[in-house]
């Protein structure tokens, strides 16, 4: 079997694995916590999750524009709806290259520039995610002492890279491969550091979150869960913190496991109720994830699809 063809199924499998695992330990009660199942609090969820992928949008269009391209809100929000619909399928996150091969077939970007562009959203979305996380932390008591580094970790990673940015932003090199990664440097700090980005992307960057937390919160109330917004806000945030260590295609599994564990800190929750809220929770955005990216690729055109199966081969366009 091809390497890759066999990390695709080992990580596939080990999502499963968490997942089964996971209602196995509950199975018994959560019958019980499905008779609380209100289809009605699954629009607002819904509503909240489609939202959250037109911010996305908007902050990739933004950061595209600070990067010298110029993209409509359709366009950019199509670049970022493929690039996560492939990696609920490609593992190590290998799916972000698809938006790099976009731009590269639009002419829009080389290479370089589209991936200064994901580092930058990336960038954004830990800072906020991990400050969120710690202004949740002292609303909720006794949290585990294994909760404070997963979220001082992500923050100290963003903290070396501006300093990163900061020293290496003007610095130049005849050598022809760090002539490149100075060049992304600086066009990364350009894009990021001014006090305009700054405002502007992290405004962004905290709307979109919030959807996420909004979407969870409307599911935890469909299983008429009393979970205080501080521990839902955690419970986002530790996911996605797990989530965004490439394990398993689009964090499943891993996801679930670090959402449930948090939401039986409210201690109002047991684990079959927080199980079934963190597996649908995860299921509701990844549908509105997979229906927007399939949506996106019929508008664009069949020549996604090579994308995505380059990404996941690890080369540029096909025949590049």
């Amino acid at each position: 079997m091809d390497r890759k063809v066999s990390v695709l199924v080992v990580s596939a499998g080990l999502a499963a694995g968490i997942i089964v695992f996971m209602l196995l330990r509950v199975w018994g009660d959560l019958i019980l916590a499905i008779e609380h199942w209100n289809p009605l609090f699954l629009i607002p969820a819904i509503a909240f999750s489609t939202a959250g992928w037109w911010m996305r949008g908007a902050r990739y269009r933004s950061i595209l524009g600070r990067l010298g391209i110029r993209a409509g809100l359709g366009f950019s929000t199509a670049c970022v709806l493929i690039s996560q619909t492939a990696n609920l399928i490609i593992p190590a996150r290998l799916g972000d290259l698809v938006r790099i091969f976009i731009l590269k077939h639009e002419n829009l970007s080389g290479y370089p520039t589209g991936i200064s562009s994901i580092v930058i959203e990336r960038f954004f979305d830990i800072l906020t995610v991990a400050i969120l996380g710690l202004v949740a932390l002292p609303f909720i008591p006794g949290v585990p002492a294994w909760v404070y580094p997963v979220i001082v970790l992500p923050l100290a990673i963003c903290g070396a890279f501006v300093i990163i940015l900061l020293a290496l932003g003007k610095v130049q090199s005849e050598n022809r491969i760090l002539a490149i990664a100075f060049s992304m440097i600086y066009e990364m700090r350009k894009a990021s550091l001014s006090l305009r980005s700054i405002l502007g992307l992290s405004g962004l960057s905290v709307a979109i979150w919030l959807t996420d937390v909004f979407t969870t919160v409307s599911i935890a109330a469909m299983f008429r869960a009393e979970i205080s917004p501080a521990v839902i806000i955690l419970a986002v945030v530790v996911g996605n913190l797990f989530k965004a260590v490439p394990i398993t295609p689009g964090g499943i599994g891993t996801y679930e496991a670090a959402v449930a564990v948090i939401l039986v800190l409210s201690r109002t929750t047991n684990q079959a109720t927080a199980t079934l809220i963190a597996i649908s929770d995860h299921l509701v955005k990844n549908v509105i994830t997979a229906v927007g990216g399939v949506l996106s690729i019929r508008l664009m055109g069949t020549w996604v699809v090579d994308a995505i199966r380059d990404a996941f081969r690890g080369k540029g366009e096909t025949g590049a």
